[in-house]
């Protein structure tokens, strides 16, 4: 299921390791439903990748999927971890990098989220 603007929930409660808050809403994409991406290698950001969401057990489940195909299944966790890698196959490495936005980074593809930071 797509996402459009504002209506994704992607939060956290701490910065840096960063903490799931169901309660808090943040929008997921821009109007043309695309978030802002670095596929491995480059070196500059594109709002070329799309979010899709979908709802679990564990957490709100994100999957961010490049224009070249590749994809990173994200898991918003309701335990207090945040974000992380929702196969576990490599590590999300999550970093506040402004007001209300997240950077994740896994397996050397980046992705810029909007994120209630507490």
């Amino acid at each position: 299921m797509r996402i459009s603007s504002g209506l994704a929930l992607l939060l956290l409660a701490a910065c840096g390791e960063g903490a799931a808050d169901p309660n808090a809403i943040a929008p997921a994409s821009d109007d043309a439903g695309e978030i802002e991406c670095a596929a491995p290698g480059d070196a500059e950001f594109a709002r070329v990748c799309t979010l899709d969401r979908m709802q679990s057990d564990e957490g709100l489940i994100l999957t961010v999927r490049r224009p070249d195909g590749g994809f990173h299944r994200l898991l918003v966790t309701t335990d207090g971890r945040g974000v992380v890698s929702a196969d576990g196959a490599e590590p999300a490495t999550v970093s506040v990098i402004g007001d209300n936005r997240i950077e994740v980074a896994v397996g050397g593809a980046r992705y810029r989220l909007p994120a209630t930071v507490k």
